[in-house]
């Protein structure tokens, strides 16, 4: 997600994005985001099931007290050795993405190497405890004033550190958090918004922590003059020409207020921008979600589970009280908490001498399941029982025969 000490290179890579209507038909939220990740790195995606969890509860690297609530079933794309996640949702239809920040609070609580909660820990904690958009960033901050933010961010570089900002949305409408230590503010989203790896929060402001400004004055950051400016204040740099240029993105998919899943789809896998990063970069991306929330419930969210979303099929997933996901996409303890998915992806498209045409299979695949998704749920909604809980299961073994195909014709 990001670079070394949190105050030496800026910030390289991930972005999240939201569209809110009047943007998008049938009054729908559509979420993005790429985690841009260590090359080593295999992200899975995991489906659990939630309800009551015996504490206390062993994040990453510390032990927090447990909710006393049943927990939401949630669906998780995350590094495979992490407790947290980079992005998911969860049953509730409210979903997370994170970016990790630079910022000017460097010391005490503000001091990214202690080990506390991670960015993705509280990426989690927020969908397994948030009904909403606007509780889970409660829940966030509350758990973020209370334990703090800090530690390695990768499994084998110990100077892999930062700060975090989030993207949450729920079929109502969608937030940016941004964070600096403990530290934090809000911004409700009125249109469209991206966030990549820098503070963007500027003005408007309308959630905060407590006695925000006063700390900011404390720290040195802020002589108290003139109108608060969160990014002014906390901001020690990011990747301001990725940032603008997914706006751009957004702002010509909204031109004729009909942004749709397709459009979504396009920004993640724009190269131009490195908004998407290919398996030759040192961050690649290595997993990609796209959510579609509406208010009736009955959201659908897309993974990739596989690096490179531009060479990646997007795989769909409905909550349902049977859903499953795949063992496929589960990480493999040994080697190096790899999938099954991860490695048939990479051996036939990121290695494959053929993996031109197979690409042509896998966007004839998605273009199949975006029709029978938009099919299945206007049967699913007129009160039709059909059987969804094996959505993503099924698009990930259809997936796994390509590459199968691929290797008999070989």
């Amino acid at each position: 997600m990001i670079v070394t000490n949190i105050n030496m290179l800026p910030p390289q890579s991930c972005d999240t994005f939201v569209v809110l209507p009047p943007h998008t038909s049938d009054n729908q939220v559509i979420f993005g985001k790429n985690s841009d990740r260590p090359r080593h790195e295999v992200q899975e995606v995991v489906h659990l099931a939630g309800g009551i969890r015996q504490g206390p509860l062993k994040c990453t690297y510390i032990k927090i007290e447990e909710s006393c609530k049943p927990l939401n079933a949630v669906i998780l794309s995350k590094p495979g050795w992490m407790w947290g996640a980079e992005m998911g949702a969860n049953d509730k239809n409210v979903v997370i993405g994170n970016e990790a920040v630079w910022t000017k609070n460097d010391k005490g609580l503000g001091n990214a190497q202690e080990k506390r909660l991670l960015g993705m820990d509280l990426v989690r904690l927020g969908l397994e405890r948030g009904n909403t958009a606007e509780e889970a960033i409660d829940i966030i901050t509350s758990l973020l004033e209370k334990y703090g933010q800090g530690g390695p961010c990768s499994e084998l570089d110990d100077n892999l550190f930062y700060h975090n900002s989030f993207l949450i949305a729920d079929p109502t409408g969608a937030w940016v958090l941004e964070t600096s230590g403990n530290l934090w503010a809000a911004e409700k989203v009125l249109s469209y918004r991206n966030i990549s790896n820098g503070l963007t929060i500027t003005t408007k402001i309308d959630k905060m922590s407590d006695g925000l400004k006063e700390k900011a004055m404390e720290l040195g950051l802020w002589d108290g003059q003139g109108e608060f400016n969160f990014m002014k204040v906390f901001s020690s740099g990011g990747d301001l020409h990725r940032q603008l240029d997914g706006e751009a993105l957004l702002r010509n998919g909204c031109k004729d207020s009909q942004f749709t899943i397709n459009d979504m789809f396009y920004v993640l896998r724009h190269k131009k921008s490195r908004i998407c990063r290919g398996c030759d970069d040192g961050f690649p991306t290595q997993g990609s979600q796209v959510s579609i929330l509406t208010e009736n419930g009955r959201s659908v969210h897309w993974f990739t589970a596989t690096p490179d979303p531009s060479v990646s099929l997007f795989k769909p997933f409905v909550f349902t009280p049977n859903c499953e996901t795949s063992c496929y996409t589960e990480s493999l303890q040994e080697p190096k908490h790899e999938s099954r998915l991860y490695k048939l992806h990479a051996d036939h498209i990121i290695r494959g001498t053929k993996s031109q045409e197979l690409i042509r299979q896998l966007q004839i695949l998605e273009a199949e399941s975006i029709q029978r998704v938009e099919s299945t749920l206007r049967h699913y909604d007129a009160g039709e029982n059909l059987n969804i809980d094996n959505l993503m299961e099924d698009y990930v073994m259809k997936e796994v025969k390509l590459y199968i195909v691929d290797t008999e014709n070989e």
